[in-house]
Order: C-alpha cells, then structure tokens, then sequence
C-alpha cells in the first residue's frame, strides 16, 4: 500500500514539474534547508539554555525571539519536504531512515507541545524536568536531521 501510494506521488504533475526544472527542485532544497537551519539553531540554543548553560539570560528573553525563529524554520520545513519527497517517492518509501527521520520528527513535536503546554517553562529555572525536554529536543531534532542526510547515502 505505501509503495503504491508512493508510486502515485512520484508520477503526479507536481513531482515530475519538480523533476524536470533545472532551478525548481534545487530551489526547494535550499528553502527546506533554511527551515531547517533555522528552526535547529534556535532549538539548539533554546535547549541548551534548559541544560543549564547561560543561565544568566532569562529563559524568557532567550525565547521571545527564538521560539517564532523556530516556529518559522518549522514551516518551511513542513511545507518543502513533502515536495522534495514527490521526486523519489518510490525509493524514500524503501528506505528505512525516512521513517527514522519522521519518528525523530514527531518526538520532537511531541515534546514541544508538551513543553509549551506548561504555562511557565520560560520563566523556569532549568529544573530536571526542563534539562530532560532539552536533552530530548536536542537529540530527536539532531537525529532528524541525520537521517535525513543519510537517506542519500542509504
């Protein structure tokens, strides 16, 4: 079922505009890895203020700009990484590391609404419950990011 649901995106219009376009795809990349890069550098540094470090920056004054940092780079993200998946939709569905990613994806999602649900995460020192969303974040995001370079090589 995946395979053919695979084989059906990979020969829609949009797949084969995106194959077929010397500057579209590329130009999908390049927006995917802006989302990307902005929404881990603003995590990173978000996460590593939970674990403690610079702990003479509010948390609060930290996440006033970085959370719709994050939020923005997500966007992107979300929105260009179907498309880059349209192209090679057959191969990506064989491939294990794209459920990796997507697993990786989906913790990390979890765990920012977990985190956001507590109304006063900014204004908390970096208690043990904060260090481990940071921990969590931080490895769910860097192993999205892994697999998702890795699916290449795979």
């Amino acid at each position: 079922m995946i395979g053919e649901a695979a084989a059906w995106l990979q020969a829609t219009a949009l797949a084969q505009t995106l194959r077929a376009s010397a500057w579209l795809y590329p130009l999908v990349n390049l927006t995917h890895l802006l989302g990307i890069a902005l929404l881990f550098g603003a995590i990173a540094a978000l996460d590593l203020r939970l674990l403690g470090l610079w702990r003479g920056v509010p948390l609060e004054a930290l996440a006033r700009p970085l959370v719709p940092v994050a939020g923005a780079g997500l966007g992107l993200a979300l929105a260009t990484g179907p498309l880059l998946l349209t192209v090679q939709a057959v191969d990506y569905a064989a491939n294990p590391l794209l459920y990796a990613k997507f697993a990786a994806i989906g913790v990390g999602l979890v765990n920012i609404a977990l985190l956001h649900r507590r109304a006063a995460w900014r204004a908390e020192a970096a208690g043990p419950r904060l260090r481990a969303a940071g921990l969590v974040s931080l490895a769910s995001w860097l192993g999205a990011i892994a697999a998702g370079r890795l699916i290449a090589y795979w």
